[in-house]
């Protein structure tokens, strides 16, 4: 923590985990111990390359305010990883009741008179954070074997080696109920199957048996036809 008189800055150095080709973001926090209301600016010697929300601000008394510091992508890494860059915090005592709004570049202007805090900060590449190691990832999710010491000082790794077995196994127990389930469905589809072509069998005998009936009707006119003229006939020749 940088104690200046005005102001306190955490923490004293911007640190920034490099990446080629990444935006990177870190923050330093402001922090007003007095009874005054204080004005802040940030400058910076590379205004091109650093983005600063907010740059001008009033921190109130026994308050804080967080300042995010965006560096901009970079397409190549400096010479030994080392950053020239650095910030500049200036800081002014106000008017109580001052708001953002109220701060001008006069307040920070030294000829004029004003009693201006200026604290330098220095910016630090540091290496990106590390992925976990999945041999570490494994151990937690318990698919590595611990070994176990025994009462008598050996390793014993049994109950660990028989959860994996177990752990192997279940996927065949599986594959059996799956394997089963198929033959099911494969005799339940060919029941269906036997059952569909039998119902047609059945519908095309009946559409056979209602041919014929629909047929035999004019069939049966023309026989009755035939032996009413024969019993005509035989009557009118015995009269």
């Amino acid at each position: 923590m940088s104690n200046g008189d005005l102001l306190q800055i955490e923490p004293i150095e911007l640190q920034f985990p490099f990446e080629l080709k990444k935006q990177i973001s870190c923050s330093m926090q402001l922090s007003n111990k007095s009874d005054n209301y204080v004005a802040f600016k940030v400058k910076t010697t590379n205004p091109k390359k650093y983005c600063v929300r907010p740059n001008t601000g009033v921190v109130a008394p026994h308050s804080t305010c967080d300042v995010i510091v965006t560096m901009q992508a970079q397409k190549e890494a400096p010479p030994d990883m080392q950053c020239r860059d650095k910030f500049l915090l200036q800081s002014v005592v106000v008017s109580p009741g001052s708001t953002a709004k109220d701060v001008t570049a006069e307040m920070f202007n030294k000829e004029s008179g004003n009693h201006v805090d200026e604290c330098k900060l220095r910016v630090v590449y540091v290496p990106p954070p590390q992925p976990p190691s999945p041999v570490r990832e494994g151990s937690e999710e318990g698919s590595s074997p611990r070994a176990s010491v025994s009462d008598n000082g050996t390793v014993n790794q049994t109950s660990e080696f028989n959860i994996m077995s177990k752990g192997f196994v279940e996927p065949q127990e599986s594959t059996s109920e799956v394997k089963a389930l198929i033959s099911r469905l494969t005799e339940e589809k060919r029941s269906a199957i036997q059952q569909n072509n039998k119902l047609q069998q059945e519908l095309e005998l009946l559409r056979r048996q209602g041919n014929r009936t629909r047929g035999g009707i004019p069939f049966m006119y023309v026989i009755i036809i035939g032996l009413i003229g024969i019993l005509l006939g035989y009557l009118l020749k015995r009269t």
